[in-house]
Formats: C-alpha cells, structure tokens, sequence
C-alpha cells in the first residue's frame, strides 16, 4: 500500500513500478494504470493495480492523507505550495507571495546571473537582426506547432521570469529581513512577472494570471529543484 499527503506522487510511483516490473517480468495481460494529474484529488479511493502476473503482485493506491489540524500557518502555505492544498483554499496569489517571500529571503534569484545575462543577449540580438518584413509576411499561418516548440516556448519563459526576479532582486536596496521591504519587493516583482510572463495590463485578474502561471513553472521544475524545509548545516568533525 502507498500512503503519503495529497499530490506528492503516490499514483506515478506505482506506474514506475508498474513499468519496471514489465520490462523484468513476461507480460500476460494488459494491466491498468493509475490515474495522475498536477491536482490533489485525482484518486478518489482505494484501487488495486496488479503489477505482475507471475507472481501476482498487487499495489494498493490510497487518496492523500493529511493531519487533522495543520499546526501553523507556514506550515499550511508550503503544503499548498507543494500542491498538496487545493489552491483555491488557500489562494493562488497569497500562494504566489509566500514562493516569492522564499525566494528573496534565501537570494535564490541572485544565483540565476548568468540566465539574466544571457537573456539580455537574446534580446540584443533580435533587436539587432530586425529586417523589414512585407505585410504579407506577418499574417499568422494555421499550423500545428510541433512538441518541441511548445517544449522551448516553456524554457524560455521560464528564463525570462528568472531573468526578472534576478532583476529586481539585485536592483533592491531595501532590508529583506523588513516585513514592508519585502513586501515592496514582492509588488515590484509581480509587475515584472506580469511583462515577463506576457500578460496584458488590461487583462482581467492579471494579478490571478500572474500567480497561477507563476506557480505552474516553479511545480512543474522549470525554475529549479527546491527544497522548502530549512536544512540544517552539518560541520564535518576533523
């Protein structure tokens, strides 16, 4: 049986071990799959997945289990941050602050230089190569973008919002330990990712837009490995 919180990867462990087990052992019949998604919520109940003929072996899949109470409130932000929350109980952009809050507070975005830099050549060089175009030219053409195109679109905004906070962040001259510092900084940075992420001013809940998109790439890891709880320094003895 697999047991552990909402959305931590109780199903995609199972088909691991499902597709292990197949390239090992003959397989007889088709077997089921368990049912994923980015979302808490996607397994309803106990379900059975048979992993292997011979000898049958079976796997319990369970729903996410929490604790009754969450203790505090840190606590509860980073499990929804983690996507073991609902969003919508806790709040997309109050989410959204509290990744950032993380984020300035441990100068993450300071270490991601180079992607700020190499951006700003990006763009140079587009403005450099700029030709005149016939009008002809700039109507869309209807086609289906391949998946790898989709895959580098991604990347590259992924870059752009790390080029942003890494922006705003060394231009900052506040205290980060300052609750109402961090909290400038914070709105300069929803500003930025707003451009970044390519979301129009007078876009309806932009503010919305910005967090959910924001929240999607840092789950996703298109931001980087993260690890929330404080890890504690250990000193070699000599």
């Amino acid at each position: 049986m697999v047991v552990g919180v909402p959305n931590v990867g109780k199903s995609a462990l199972i088909n691991c071990i499902h597709q292990i087990a197949s390239s090992r052992f003959p397989v007889q019949e088709k077997k089921k799959r368990a049912k994923v998604g980015p979302l808490p919520g996607v397994t309803q109940d106990i379900a059975g997945f048979k992993i292997v003929q011979r000898p049958s072996i079976y796997v319990l899949d369970t729903p996410g289990v929490l604790v009754p109470t969450i203790s505090d409130i840190e606590t509860g932000l980073k499990l929804a941050l983690a996507g073991s929350v609902k969003d919508s109980v806790v709040g997309e952009e109050r989410i959204a602050q509290y990744l950032l809050a993380v984020l300035n507070t441990r100068q993450t975005p300071l270490h991601w230089r180079n992607v700020h830099n190499n951006t700003l050549n990006e763009l140079q060089n587009q403005t450099d190569g700029k030709h005149d175009y016939n009008i002809k030219d700039l109507l869309p053409k209807i086609r289906a973008l391949p998946v790898a195109y989709n895959v580098h679109y991604v990347e590259a905004i992924a870059k752009e919002v790390q080029s942003a906070l890494y922006s705003t962040l060394s231009e900052f001259r506040g205290d980060l330990e300052d609750e109402n510092d961090l909290e400038i900084l914070i709105e300069r940075q929803f500003e930025a990712l707003q451009k970044a992420l390519k979301i129009s001013n007078k876009a309806n809940e932009a503010r919305l837009m910005v967090s959910k998109k924001f929240l999607t790439l840092f789950r996703a890891g298109k931001l980087g490995p993260f690890i929330l709880d404080d890890v504690p320094i250990v000193t070699s003895k000599s």
